[in-house]
This record gives structure tokens, sequence and C-alpha cells, in this order.
């Protein structure tokens, strides 16, 4: 089977369980700003030095893929995907977002004032990251303001994420190698 479908040439594409969609879509704009993000990451990922970024990105990068998945599924569809075995974005997925930021809080990492992306190849990756979170996050808020979400751990998720991404950049700044 090919990669090349057809299916989208008229400007729609396809949900979970068949349903289409314009490519415009506010659901689509919302899975598409993650994935993205999730690229954005996997960039970041390549360039860490460090074990300590590289494994929770890594980590990230597969929470992305989770609620990748709940937001290309439409609410209707929602039960079969979770009874299908598929995960949902849970608190438990935050938690474990805000332990990090205690971790790299703890090693005095300064988070004073405005910040110049750049410093090294790892922290501007990380930089990207979070704008690029900072809009998944407004898209998958917007599908929540047209009733099209059913679970806002989604936009906290994505929140918290956006926050540690800035905390990780930081961190790369003094603990990677400048300019690289």
């Amino acid at each position: 089977m090919s990669i090349v479908t057809r299916t989208g040439d008229a400007g729609t594409t396809g949900l979970m369980y068949n349903r289409r969609v314009s490519k415009c879509h506010p659901r689509v704009e919302a899975y598409g700003s993650v994935d993205e993000l999730n690229a954005a990451l996997g960039l970041a990922r390549a360039h860490a030095r460090q074990p300590f970024l590289r494994d929770h990105l890594l980590r990230i990068q597969q929470d992305l893929v989770t609620a990748m998945g709940e937001l290309a599924t439409g609410v209707d569809d929602l039960d079969r995907y979770v009874a299908d075995g598929f995960k949902l974005v849970t608190p438990a997925m935050t938690a474990q977002l805000d332990e990090i930021v205690t971790a790299i809080e703890a090693q005095n990492v300064s988070f004073k004032g405005w910040a110049t992306p750049g410093a090294n190849l790892t922290a501007a990756a990380l930089d990207v990251a979070r704008t690029t979170a900072r809009r998944a996050e407004r898209r998958v808020v917007a599908l929540h303001e047209v009733g099209q979400l059913r679970n806002p751990e989604i936009i906290i998720f994505l929140n918290r994420l956006s926050d540690l991404l800035w905390l990780m950049a930081r961190w790369a700044e003094s603990h990677e190698p400048a300019g690289e």
C-alpha cells in the first residue's frame, strides 16, 4: 500500500473511525499543531547531548502521540476509542511534567526575565518547541470553545509542557556547549 492515497486531494482528511473533515477543521488544526510540536521535540532531542534531556523528551514525545490520537478522534467516537484500548491524556501525565519542573528548579536554574533563544542548538530547538506548544495549546483551546473537546486535561498538559520547555531551554543553556 502506498503512502499516496489521493483521499485528501479534495481538501479533506480522515479522523479516527473513518470520519472525514476539512483539512482546516479545528480538530485537524489541533492535532496538527501537536504533531508539529512532537517534530520540534524530536529536533531538540537529536541535538541534546545530556541524557537528562534526551530521556525526558522521548517520554514527552510518546505522551504527545497519546494526545494526537485523542485529538484525532471526534467526540462522538471517543468512547469507542477508549473501548478499543487507546489511552487518553491523564492528570498523571501532567504530574510527570510537574516532577521534571521541580527537578530543574531544584538545580537553581534561573527563570527571571525574558530569554533570548539561541545560546546553543539544544536550547534554541527547545525554545522553538515551546512556542509550538503554545500554538498547539491555543488550537486545543479553540477546539474546546466550540464544544469539541471532552478532555480538558490536554489543555493543562500542553500549558505545563510549554512552561517545562522554557525551563529545559534555560537548563540546556548552562549544560550544553555554547553555539553547538
